[in-house]
């Protein structure tokens, strides 16, 4: 990608270039809140992938991760997918390389898989399911009693899951670098300075912390709860991206980003923040990097994709 004029006013020329290419720009949650701002939809996983299948646009611009861009390109093989910056990867779907999880599922060939959406596209093709945060209890309660259940990538999410369903599951030894990091003796010292306070946790996070929530949801779960609770203050347990909704949202209530163990940002996700206003101009501008699958690939893939989309 070539330079980029100081002087540019880029939330103005992004938009002329979503005009120009008839283009679409999903965020996540978790980007940064000028991204968020200038998406013409802003949603959890679930949300983005649902809003990806239905769109008009001829141009996905995915101002997320590079999973959750695959999954447009999967639902849309025949539009331009574009990712603003493709190291944008996630540390939950590196920890589950797809070579490992085939020969883990072949280790267990009578087991169901269901497949948290936070990993590759190869993984999702090996996937009898995917889910997410949002709707894998919904999805887990469909399966047969009698059916084994192999639950992948996430352990911290399939523990809590195993908890809520009742389901015995195999899990699948991967986790997500941010909400693992979260201190609970630092969310203690917190509720401690505000008692009024609720924890509210994404189920990524580890039990211990996860025992002292308030409440526990997905993204899109959490904001709903801050809106319809009668609380004031939350101590918010996630990537502390999603507080710009919360505020615009709830303005008349307090939040607080949980914090990590140490003295750094990590309970920023390394990956999302990688997108930039920046990086956003250029890829559009440029019509790159963009994301392109192998045709078999995207086929095998699409099927526990849009069975996720029908169980839920």
């Amino acid at each position: 990608m070539s330079a980029i004029n100081i002087d540019i006013d880029l939330e103005s020329e992004i938009k002329l270039l979503k005009n120009e290419l008839n283009a679409v720009i999903l965020a996540h949650y978790y980007q940064e809140s000028e991204i968020q701002d200038l998406a013409d939809f802003v949603g959890d996983s679930l949300e983005l992938a649902r809003k990806a299948k239905s769109t008009n646009a001829d141009v996905i611009v995915f101002a997320g991760v590079h999973f959750m861009a695959e999954t447009a390109k999967i639902l849309n093989p025949k539009k331009l997918v574009l990712l603003p910056d493709l190291e944008a990867g996630c540390s939950l779907a590196d920890s589950c390389p797809a070579p490992q999880f085939k020969a883990f599922r072949e280790l267990h060939p009578d087991h169901f898989a269901i497949t948290y959406i936070n990993c590759t596209a190869e993984v999702k093709a090996l996937s009898d399911v995917i889910c997410t945060s949002s709707n894998a209890e919904k999805i887990i309660n469909q399966i047969p009693k009698e059916k084994p259940i192999l639950f992948s990538p996430d352990r911290n999410l399939g523990k809590y899951l195993m908890k809520k369903t009742g389901r015995d599951m195999l899990l699948w030894d991967g986790s997500c670098i941010v909400h693992e990091t979260f201190s609970e003796r630092k969310i203690i010292d917190l509720k401690v300075q505000h008692p009024e306070a609720k924890i509210i946790a994404h189920p990524e996070c580890e039990d211990a912390l996860l025992n002292r929530a308030d409440f526990i949801g997905s993204t899109s779960k959490l904001l709903n709860f801050v809106v319809s609770d009668n609380a004031v203050n939350y101590i918010v347990a996630t990537e502390p991206g999603i507080i710009h909704q919360m505020e615009k949202i709830a303005p008349q209530k307090n939040f607080i980003a949980a914090p990590p163990e140490k003295n750094c940002n990590c309970n920023e996700c390394p990956y999302m923040r990688l997108n930039t206003m920046e990086k956003l101009y250029l890829c559009m501008r440029d019509k790159r990097p963009e994301i392109i699958l192998p045709d078999e690939i995207i086929e095998r893939a699409l099927r526990p994709i849009e069975r996720m989309l029908e169980m839920s």
